[in-house]
């Protein structure tokens, strides 16, 4: 098989990459990666000696592409399939960009933020800088309510790679920071990802490691 994705099923940027896949059922080698057992820390550190995962490898290609978005617009144009999740119109195709990132760095960092606190060792916490992660969240929070009060996906009508940052990033940072009243078109986003199959798929799977999420 051409493919081989390196990933943990409990990373949220992992599950990215993963709906993406599914979405378009795409073949692939899961690999996952365990940072804890050394040979299998060894393995991923000689593929990518930065040692973040997502990581794709593409043996008939002889390519090793990290990090999530990325991976992502190598598919669409290496491995295309029934759903498009980065239009040819450029116009479009910037919007997905945008919202994507979006996703990324005002819900996805903040998120992680607040989780990796309580990661941090007995008096090591950073109480300021989860309340600045708390309120980048809810000023995300509010501008999402905004943009989804009228639209089924993030860019509308059309499943896009801006979903598939949005699937997860919503996720974890419902946990940690649920939604208010105030977010309910918000909520109703993340309920409507959360019955996309590719999604549902990407869930169960990560089901058996869920004990493992601090909190």
């Amino acid at each position: 098989m051409s493919l081989t994705l390196y990933f943990h099923p409990l990373s949220s940027y992992c599950w990215k990459v993963l709906i993406a896949l599914y979405e378009n059922d795409t073949p692939f080698e899961p690999h996952i990666v365990n940072l804890a057992d050394e040979a299998s820390r060894t393995e991923f550190f000689r593929i990518w000696p930065i040692g973040k995962f997502p990581v794709l490898r593409d043996e008939a290609a002889d390519r090793t592409i990290p990090e999530s978005s990325i991976i992502i617009e190598y598919l669409t144009q290496h491995y295309p399939g029934k759903t498009q999740l980065l239009p040819f119109d450029k116009e479009s195709a910037w919007q997905v960009r945008l919202r994507d990132r979006f996703y990324d760095l005002y819900v996805h960092e903040p998120m992680q933020k607040i989780v990796g606190d309580k990661l941090r060792p007995g008096g090591k916490a950073d109480a300021y800088g989860v309340e600045q992660a708390k309120g980048r969240l809810q000023t995300a929070y509010a501008m999402i309510d905004r943009e989804m009060s009228a639209r089924t996906w993030a860019m509308g009508d059309t499943f896009t790679m801006a979903d598939c940052a949005a699937a997860p990033a919503l996720f974890y940072a419902n946990k940690v920071m649920p939604f208010s009243d105030a977010s309910k078109n918000a909520a109703a986003y993340l309920a409507r990802l959360m019955e996309r199959p590719s999604f549902v798929r990407v869930l169960r799977e990560a089901q058996p490691y869920f004990h493992l999420f601090p909190g």
